[in-house]
């Protein structure tokens, strides 16, 4: 069953543009009822030739009429783009927010608005492949929670939580997983590359590998654990073996521990709005 609200997006950026355009084409709600808020004219008209969606440059207009603000700026921006919505929104609007760091109290008191999702996607929504955690504010009406849910799933797949913390956790694991997984496949090419494969070859070899075992371990019709998988491809003595046993002695698992935990770190400093850092300071 299709929205019949309008839908406007603060922040026509590239995530914004894959979300409105899983929104089509997963039919969650026709195009007239999209709008796009943002001050650069030619990206807002770019897309608004693109889909047939509206396009707004002034965000207190938009949002004067909408029944949905999709939240979408950069953390840094969102307390000069909130300055800018309070007093201009619906009292009965739904604000669904996807900048990272960005607390319920924090968009509460920046909007003067309760009635607020807050969520954590990831770069494959844009496909319709992505996972998105969300929890919501206590005045989001059981209406408001299904229409999120709907807009949400359009990307992928989605999870509720009720404690809001696991969003700062999401969005170091999975909101920042993919470029975890796209530098562990560069690596993996390079490694080919290094040993004599040209890079086309070796690139082909590794993506079909990861997608390949993606796919193997969704397929499996018994519950499996990752180990178990890793240890059937580990013969003893053998070449899997020795490879994981330099794996180990580098430290993969800590440095990659570690990564995470300063993704969640940083999370939490920008709901904070500390500003950036240098990464001998996140070490230190």
């Amino acid at each position: 069953m299709m929205l019949n609200q309008k839908i406007v997006f603060i922040g026509p950026g590239v995530m914004a543009e894959g979300i409105l355009a899983a929104l089509i084409r997963e039919e969650v709600t026709a195009p007239e009822n999209i709008g796009v808020a943002g001050p650069r004219p030619d990206r807002g008209i770019e897309l608004q030739q693109k889909y047939g969606i509206e396009y707004f440059q002034d965000n207190a207009q938009a949002v004067r009429t909408a029944d949905v603000v999709l939240l979408s700026v950069k953390p840094q921006r969102l307390d000069k783009v909130m300055a800018g919505l309070k007093g201009q929104l619906k009292t009965e609007a739904l604000i669904l927010s996807i900048v990272a760091g960005a607390s319920l109290s924090k968009l509460t008191h920046g909007l003067g608005h309760t009635r607020i999702v807050r969520s954590m996607p990831n770069t494959p929504a844009q496909i319709g492949m992505g996972i998105t955690v969300w929890t919501a504010a206590a005045d989001v009406s059981p209406e408001q929670l299904e229409t999120a849910r709907q807009v949400l799933s359009a990307m992928g797949e989605q999870v509720f939580v009720e404690d809001e913390n696991y969003l700062d956790m999401a969005t170091a694991l999975s909101g920042t997983g993919p470029a975890y997984v796209f530098l562990f496949m560069e690596a993996l090419v390079d490694a080919g590359v290094h040993m004599g494969f040209p890079r086309r070859i070796s690139e082909q070899l590794v993506i079909q590998t990861v997608r390949g075992s993606v796919e193997y371990y969704l397929q499996r019709n018994d519950p499996v654990h990752l180990t178990k998988l890793r240890n059937d491809v580990t013969s003893p003595g053998g070449t899997t073996a020795a490879a994981l046993y330099f794996l180990e002695k580098a430290g993969f698992r800590t440095a990659l521990s570690r990564a995470v935990w300063a993704a969640y770190e940083r999370s939490r400093e920008l709901g904070r709005g500390a500003k950036s850092h240098s990464p001998e300071e996140t070490s230190s």
